[in-house]
């Protein structure tokens, strides 16, 4: 008989013989063909089923992040594909992980910078908006720092993600606090910063998913969520038309090495 006095709750689900309760539904009957991907995800994280509007603008953070995938740190997932034992599992970890911190970290960076300005109150309209933008961004230059969300490699004068999840989020009425602020630091950073940059896609990510009410701190995740989608799409251009051994003799014979 297992000791009584050990027990691990989760609120997520069981399995038994007969049967598999996720978020208290039944999975194959309740939940399989009746729920999408991302509406399940949401409600895993949130413990509430979302509403149709917030199933909008979450799934458009999703897909306006997949192209996370086919960046440059997508190289890795190929060449792991060609080598790794396993190789589908390699090449997602590799893909997955690889280069991280600058892309994915953007989502949650400016969240977590979002969320932090705001934490002393929200402002009651635009001009205070611009005022608390205006604050925040002079104390990230005064700082040195960055400020999450700002800038783009490709995309100079505007990220074409960006204006179209601030108009979805404003039909769904979820246009909240994070995505004003984050407008408002588009708005006012040329007078600290003397240039202007775009407000990028990772960035307006991160704003839209603190404005649905989800943890900052999983906000990357959402992010590796988004990416998977493009890593897989990746790996099966591999397969149809397969340059990751070239593309790895290419760098391996042009590197220089030095102690």
């Amino acid at each position: 008989m297992a000791d009584e006095g050990l027990r691990f709750p989760t609120a997520l689900g069981t399995s038994d013989e007969t049967q598999i309760r996720l978020l208290g539904q039944d999975l194959a009957a309740d939940l399989m063909g009746k729920v999408g991907f991302g509406e399940l995800a949401y409600w895993l994280v949130a413990g509430r089923r979302p509403t149709p509007g917030e199933v909008r603008v979450f799934e458009t953070v999703l897909v306006a992040l997949a192209d996370h995938g086919f960046t440059p740190t997508a190289i890795a997932a190929r060449l792991t594909y060609l080598s790794a034992p396993e190789s589908l599992q390699g090449a997602l970890a590799a893909g997955l992980l690889g280069g991280g911190s600058r892309f994915l970290g953007v989502t949650e960076d400016c969240g977590r910078f979002l969320a932090a300005a705001l934490a002393d109150g929200v402002p009651e309209d635009d001009a205070g908006f611009d005022a608390l933008a205006l604050d925040v961004v002079t104390g990230a230059r005064a700082a040195k720092k960055f400020v999450p969300g700002l800038g783009h490699p490709v995309h100079k004068k505007q990220d074409p993600r960006t204006p179209v999840l601030i108009r979805i989020a404003d039909e769904e009425g979820l246009r909240g606090p994070h995505l004003r602020l984050f407008e408002a630091i588009g708005r006012v950073h040329p007078q600290v910063l003397n240039k202007t940059l775009p407000l990028n896609g990772a960035g307006v990510c991160g704003a839209a998913l603190a404005d649905l009410g989800l943890p900052v701190d999983l906000l990357r995740g959402f992010a590796l969520l988004a990416r998977a989608a493009g890593l897989l799409g990746h790996l099966a251009e591999e397969r149809r038309n397969p340059i990751g051994m070239d593309v790895y003799l290419t760098v391996d014979r042009n590197a220089v090495y030095e102690e």
